[in-house]
């Protein structure tokens, strides 16, 4: 890892209707648009969408990096995310999260062992640890 601090640019280009492109350097552009749920079209990520899949995203990527440095074996990875926007004190603002994972691990696998390392995982997760919304994990490992 480089040392911190680490910066990241976006940049984003709209006109006054449609999907807005957003950029960074060495990645595919990705459009977006709102969300069905604001009147937008809902056939885009939206703000909203990319931020619960940041931390789903992150939760995996955290995961991969616990395990290896555990020397962990597991066969694969479901998740899901969900992420809860309320409008509270009329500030809209997302107040809680949920990953809800989904660990194939091999036959003989010490499952609790596995549920610490989905833990700690969910524990490191930067964009888990950057958000003020409560969040939880519900973790299910399974024999295969």
């Amino acid at each position: 890892m480089q040392p911190l601090p680490h910066h990241y640019t976006v940049s984003a280009e709209a006109a006054p209707s449609g999907a807005v492109t957003l950029g960074s350097s060495g990645v595919e552009p990705l459009r977006s648009d709102g969300p069905a749920e604001f009147d937008g079209p809902g056939d885009l990520w939206s703000p909203e969408t990319l931020l619960t899949a940041a931390l789903v995203d992150c939760f995996v990527l955290s995961f991969r990096a616990v395990a290896r440095a555990s020397r962990f074996e597991w066969k694969r990875l479901d998740c899901r995310a969900e992420g809860t926007l309320e409008r509270i004190e009329r500030v809209t603002s997302f107040t809680a999260f949920t990953v809800k994972a989904r660990l194939e691990v091999p036959s003989g696998t010490d499952i609790e062992r596995a549920r610490k390392l989905l833990a700690k995982a969910e524990e490191v997760c930067l964009i888990s640890n950057s958000l003020k919304g409560s969040h939880r994990l519900e973790a299910e490992v399974v024999l295969v």
